[in-house]
């Protein structure tokens, strides 16, 4: 892995390859299921898990599944998932709505609804189109956004649109700052910042050449950075424009998250987390954290505890764990065998982790102190 400004600087020297428990060429404890198996529920469904999500006051779980439906589960009972026929197709989105107590969800029925234990709720369609991404800031001036084709459409709390966003090709993801001020979206060529609620909308355009492909804005909204198709990622830090580039991955990174003080970002795509220190400057420069590899497994996905420097982690081969930044400790949560992991999220409140599989295997763990 290698950091730096775009179109030089020296290669640092990487650290050494890690194992899954954070020492170098150890194996895999052999309690690999202990977390699951004595704080998990587990969930069996038959489709792909396409996304898992809290709602805002982390008293519901959902899993957002390939064949349209989603699994909405109460914390106080997650033993028991409730099904709600989301779309006539499949569940492409999920997130937590800006109001407590549901969800967002996009559908290949060009669909977008509320998600809640009692159904779904239409709130706008695009007939024949893609709801690929969804995304909503709860809170003081709460709004949801859809992704459609080169449109990204902002909604209020209520359901009445606000304002259309275009973009010069179709939108690949969305990402906010932590005070929900700016939202920033991926597209090809680039990545467009907006203000969210600003009376005139015109977008800091940030170009770069290529497909770029998912994003991920800092909480301070100080860095953009977007993954891209050729296994790299690219970066903007917005005060100066300064450009960064990150690669060397073996894979295409398609899950990446800022931890919650902004001081790293963590992402997919090699055989261990890599975490880009975003402290000072940037990663320009600087080389990252591998933390958790040694395996020859790809990580498929991150999450960032909402508190702490932890990361959850989910591989390829199914095994799912944590790993602290600071100590470079791991903590298995689950073994492999399930499936490549397709979908991580921690609850608001940090207490409870959601994961699931390509499979249909799904799970909530609960962290709560004992």
């Amino acid at each position: 892995m290698t950091g730096g400004r775009t179109g030089g600087g020296a290669t640092p020297p990487g650290p050494a390859a890690a194992s899954r428990d954070g020492s170098p060429s150890s194996p895999l404890p052999p309690a690999a299921n202990f977390l699951l198996d004595t704080r998990g529920t587990i969930h069996t469904f038959d489709a792909f898990v396409v996304a898992a999500a809290f709602d805002a006051d982390s008293r519901l779980a959902a899993f957002g599944l390939g064949d349209g439906t989603v699994r909405i589960a109460a914390l106080a009972a997650p033993g028991s998932a409730t099904t709600i026929e989301a779309h006539d197709g499949a569940c492409l989105a999920l997130c937590a709505d800006a109001a407590p107590g549901g969800f967002l969800s996009g559908g290949d029925d060009g669909e977008l609804r509320r998600i809640d234990p009692e159904g779904a709720h239409a709130l706008a369609a695009w007939p024949g189109k893609w709801v690929e991404h969804v995304l909503a800031h709860p809170g003081k001036g709460a709004w949801r956004a859809a992704a459609v084709g080169k449109a990204v459409h902002l909604l209020d709390a209520a359901g009445s649109t606000l304002k259309t966003l275009v973009h010069p090709s179709t939108a690949t993801g969305l990402a906010t700052d932590a005070k929900g001020r700016r939202l920033a979206v991926s597209h090809y060529n680039g990545a467009s910042l907006w203000f969210v609620a600003a009376k005139e909308d015109r977008p800091t355009a940030l170009a770069w050449k290529g497909s770029h492909t998912a994003i991920a804005i800092s909480p301070d909204a100080r860095y953009v950075v977007t993954a891209m198709q050729e296994n790299a990622l690219h970066g903007w830090r917005i005060a100066d424009g300064a450009h960064m580039r990150m690669s060397g991955y073996p894979a295409k990174t398609k899950s990446l998250g800022f931890t919650a003080r902004g001081r790293w970002l963590a992402t997919s795509g090699a055989e261990s987390v890599v975490c880009w220190p975003f402290t000072g400057d940037g990663p320009m420069g600087k080389a990252p954290e591998e933390l958790a590899g040694g395996d020859a497994v790809l990580v498929t996905r991150v999450a960032c505890h909402p508190e702490h420097e932890v990361i959850a982690a989910g591989f390829a081969d199914g095994l799912v764990l944590l790993t602290e930044i600071a100590s470079r400790k791991v903590l298995p949560v689950a073994a492999p065998g399930r499936g490549p992991v397709s979908a991580l999220a921690w609850s608001p409140d940090g207490r409870w982790l959601a994961f699931g599989t390509e499979t249909g295997f799904a799970a909530l763990v609960d962290f709560a102190p004992r």
